[in-house]
Order: structure tokens, then sequence, then C-alpha cells
């Protein structure tokens, strides 16, 4: 992530606060005039004190007192518009950057994902979006209010004596260093927190969404352990951020008090010689106690100022990532569903090996080709290729002809459909699943047409909602198959033309398994389809089997074929028939 200057980040975010700029203008007007009512306040003291309390002026009695009850008013007008106002813009601007950083995020490419926790992602846009409205927005509330305040107050103090409220100035150059050097530790240690806290989230989400794991393995010591070392990290640099924050204030209070104590005892001698009224000296006293109270105020911002501005960093940082690039220039209507792959190699990491590795294969439209081999032998590679989710190093994956690197991501994607073992369901209704994406219009009868296609109709048929049920976070209260038959439901309800089944049926039971193979083979129907498994009994009747072994093709042929050539293939299916065979039954299990 580019690390960019704190002018750079602080006049981007102001940007955002563009569209709502005469709000903003409001409220920075009102901040104006509440800090200017502070100085209007003590230079009232002069004739405050002189008419009523020397003069003894009768007409003043009422008239002051009035005045007082006014200056109030309208700071007390002035603070509800700024602070409102202020609020307002700050949760239009959160709005926006959440929106932003959402957009992107699902626009992200997948090899993004594969490198970054969803507990970062999870902190960046539901705590770091806070950290820079507080930049934007309370931090510049108390520079703008504080900072009239000053002037107003200032311009009172050299009204009455000009000498003395210019020697105070020497106070600024040590109050500056002091606020750069506390700056920069404290958006240095906000950098930290940031990333803690993303530590925190990581070991919050793998423990809910493994908690079946934690349970039956015994794993409560150990997540109990991993939580408690993130929270504590957070917890010693919050500390050090207090730390920081907390010796900031003091120093420069001491040195603003340092000056004001001088500054009252020279003014107290230039009194015995001069002419000044009573009000007016005290006029002058009271606005230099006036000073320290701002000028803290103003050296606090600076914490978390500096800690929104780390928090605008992380936040820039997703916001400028590169989305999915999609350089394509055709977009796709009706396809046949012929696909081809030209010495095509893969490779993820930087360690140098190949998921593939020159595979050519020439694919049919309605097709059945079945994809085995060891785990790592690049099956589900290929799958990610068809469907872009990477891009090949070398070689062509090519659909009717067409590069897929020429096609638009949309157009290319609105051919494919995909079931995988990783089940991704929503929290909403079963017709929302179903009926998801760019199927979210389909009508109620396509919903329940598919649904029945993939005999799924008969459990949701009996919810206490029907379609409408919710089912719960990525379908908690639905079983292993049911959740295996809404997704080809899903995909029936698409009616693509090249279809990816990655692993479709494994980890079910039978029965669910038996009810998944008869809604897969009518989803199969007239279409492309790419299997991938593990079960060697699940792609027996497929066209064509293609055997893959460290990225390469080794053999290619229809079931019979293959287990007539006695290679790789027959050597894996032999191996899982005795298994199969070598497996107590239920029963023997039982007794």
């Amino acid at each position: 992530m580019t690390i960019r200057t704190s002018r750079q980040l602080y006049f981007r975010l102001l940007s955002y606060v563009k569209p709502y700029r005469w709000a903003f203008a409001g409220a920075i007007l009102g901040m104006l005039v509440a800090g200017a009512t502070n100085g209007v306040l003590v230079a009232y003291l002069e004739p405050l004190i002189n008419k009523l309390f020397v003069e003894r002026d009768a007409a003043m009695m009422v008239l002051i007192p009035l005045g007082i009850v006014v200056i109030f008013f309208v700071s007390g007008v002035a603070s509800f518009v700024s602070g409102y106002g202020m609020q307002w813009v700050g949760n239009k601007l959160m709005l926006d950057l959440r929106r932003e950083m959402f957009a992107k995020l699902v626009r992200l490419p997948v090899s993004y994902y594969d490198v970054h926790t969803s507990g970062s992602l999870m902190s960046r846009i539901a705590n770091d979006v806070t950290g820079v409205t507080a930049a934007s927005t309370s931090a510049l509330t108390a520079v703008v209010r504080d900072s009239a305040t000053l002037i107003g107050v200032l311009v009172v103090m050299l009204s009455k004596n000009w000498k003395l409220t210019v020697a105070i100035f020497v106070i600024v150059p040590p109050i500056a260093f002091v606020v750069r050097q506390f700056g920069v530790r404290l958006r240095n240690i906000s950098r930290e927190s940031q990333r803690a806290n993303g530590m925190i989230l990581d070991a919050l989400d793998e423990s809910i969404s493994a908690q079946r794991v934690v349970k039956v393995f015994g794993g409560h010591a150990a997540e109990e352990s991993r939580f408690s070392k993130a929270a504590n990290r957070v917890r010693q640099i919050n500390m050090k951020h207090s730390a920081a924050a907390a010796a900031n204030a003091p120093i420069t209070q001491m040195i603003v008090a340092i000056a004001i104590a001088l500054l009252l005892y020279f003014a107290a001698l230039q009194s015995e010689a001069s002419d000044a009224t009573v009000g007016g000296f005290v006029s002058f006293i009271v606005a230099a106690v006036m000073l320290l109270e701002p000028l803290k105020r103003l050296t606090g911002v600076n914490e978390h100022l500096q800690r929104g501005l780390a928090a605008a960093e992380s936040v820039f940082g997703l916001i400028d990532e590169v989305p999915e690039t999609d350089s394509g220039t055709i977009a796709l209507g009706e396809v046949r569903g012929d696909l081809a792959f030209e010495a095509v190699r893969l490779q993820y990491r930087a360690d140098g090996r190949m998921a593939l590795d020159g595979v050519s294969l020439q694919i049919k439209a309605g097709e059945t080709i079945a994809l085995v081999g060891s785990t790592g032998s690049g099956k589900t590679s290929m799958i990610h290729l068809i469907a872009r989710f990477y891009e090949p190093h070398s070689g062509r994956v090519l659909i009717d002809g067409h590069d897929i690197s020429t096609i638009t991501l949309p157009s290319l994607r609105a051919q494919i459909a995909l079931v995988s073992q990783d089940i991704r369901l929503f929290n909403d209704t079963v017709a929302a699943n179903i009926a998801y994406g760019v199927n979210a219009s389909a009508a109620q009868e396509d919903i329940i047409a598919a649904a029945k296609a993939a005999h799924a109709w008969e459990f949701i048929d009996t919810l206490p909602q029907g379609l409408a049920t919710p089912i719960g976070e990525n379908g908690a209260q639905l079983s292993g198959g049911q959740r295996q038959r809404l997704a080809i439901a899903r995909a029936l309800l698409k009616n693509a033309r090249i279809l990816l089944l990655d692993e479709a049926t494994s980890a079910l039971d039978t029965e669910s398994e038996r009810l998944v193979q008869a809604a897969l083979e009518k989803l199969m129907h007239g279409r492309t389809t790419i299997v991938v498994a593990h079960r060697l009994s699940t792609v027996e009747k497929a066209h064509r089997i293609v055997v893959l072994d460290k990225g390469k093709i080794a053999e290619i042929g229809s079931h019979a074929q293959l287990l007539a050539q006695g290679g790789l293939y027959a050597n894996l299916y032999r191996m899982q028939f005795a298994e199969a065979r070598e497996a107590p039954s239920p029963s023997s299990r039982a007794e």
C-alpha cells in the first residue's frame, strides 16, 4: 500500500465531502460563529465590569445582562448547527466510503482473497471507516471552532496590549515541535492497531465458522489462547497509543502555562505604571487564561487526527486496489458450448511449481468431461481458468473459438453455472438463494420448476414458509444434501450452456447422493459439462475421462477404455474399489 502524506490523505477525504458542500459549509459557519462568540464574551467583560461595578450605570444594568443572553443564544444555535451538520456530513461520508469499499471488494480478483484474510477486510470496512470519519469531521470541528476562539481571544488581547500579546507567540515553535513528534508516533501506533484488530476478527471469524471442529477436536484452549494473544496485542498497542496521547497534552499545556504565567506577571507590572481600567485589565487577563483550553483541545485533536489518517491509508488502500481485469471486448450472445485448452500453463505461487503444465484439450458442445487425478493434479485449476478466476501464464482457453481473454467477463460468466462441494448460500430466503444475482427477478413459477428439477421441492414444500423460509447463515438450517440441491436449483434456473461441477456430490450420505446425482443428470442434459470428482463411481457415465497427474494430462478415454489400458486411472479405480469393499457395512459397524 502506498504511504501518502497527511496533506494528500486529508484533501482526498475532503473530496468526498464535495457532494454535501452546502451542509458542510453551514456546519463550518456554525463553528466559526460559536468560536467567535467566545472572543465577543471576553471583550464584553470590560464594559460589564466598568459600567456595572465601577461606574454603576443604571441604563446598562438591563442592557448588558440582555447582551449576555443574546451572546449565549447565538453561541447555542451555532453549536447545534455545527454539531448536527458535521455529524450528518460524517455519516454520509461513512456511508459513501463503505459503499465504495464494498463495491471494490466484490470486484477484486480471486487471487486477492488468497493473500488477505476475511478478518482484516472486515476490519477495514467496519472499523477503519469510523476512524476516517473522526479525522475528516470530528477533528475538523475542534480545529475550526477552537481556532476561531483563539483568533477572537487574540484580537481582544491585541486591542488591550499588543506588545504582551505578540510576546506570547514565542510558545508556537516548541508546541509545533511537540505536536509533530507525537503525531508521527501516533500514526505508526495507529497502523499497528488496525493490523491487530484484523487479527482479532480473524480469530473470531475462524472460531465461529469452525465451531463444530473446535468442539469435536477439543480446540477450545487453543482458540482461547489464540484470541487472548490477539486481544492482548491490541491492549498493548492501545496502551502505547494512550501513553503517547497522554504525554502530548501535559507537555503542551506546561509550555502554554509557563508562557501565560510570564504574560500575567508582565501584565501586572505594566498595570502599575499605566492608566488601564479595571475592566480592561480583567478582560486581558481572562483572555490570556482562555487561551489555555482551546490550545489544550487543539493539541489533543492530533491524537484523533493521526488515528484517522492511519485509518484513511487503510481505507484508500482497499479502494485503490486494482479490480478484476476485464480486457475483453467481445460480448457473447448464446453459445454452443465448445471448449478448448491450448498448451495452457498456470502457476499460483512463485515457487516454480506449475498447477497446469502445457494442458491441451478439445471439448465438444454438449459433451461431459470428467477430470480425475490425485489431489493437486490440476483438476480444479482447469475449472478456475474456464471461469477466468485466474489467467493462464501461457496458452489459451477458448469458448466457441473465442479466446476467453477477449470476452467481457459478464458475458463470459453468463454462459457458466458452477456447483461445488463448498456450497455458499446466503442468509436469506430459499427463493432468494435459488433466484440469486442475475436471476433475482425470476418468476416464482420458474423458481419452483428449477426446485422440482433439482429434487429440492420435496423438502422446500415442507418448510414453514415454503420458498419464503429464511435458511440462516450459509443454509445452517438445512442438511448438506438439501443445501447441495438448492445450489443445483440455482444453476438450473440460470440455464447456462457450460456447467462446472467441482466435487458436487462429495461428503454426502448415500440417499442424499442419489437425489443430488439425479438432479445433476437433469442439469447436465444438453450442456457442456466439466466434472471434477474423487469418487470415480460418479464419473463412469462421462463421455470422456481426463486423468491429470502433476499438472499434465496423463490419459484420456472412456471408463471402459481407461480400465482396459491398465494405467493410472485403472490403478485409482482399483484402489477405490478395494477401499469400498473393505469398508464395513452399516450393520457391521453397529455391531
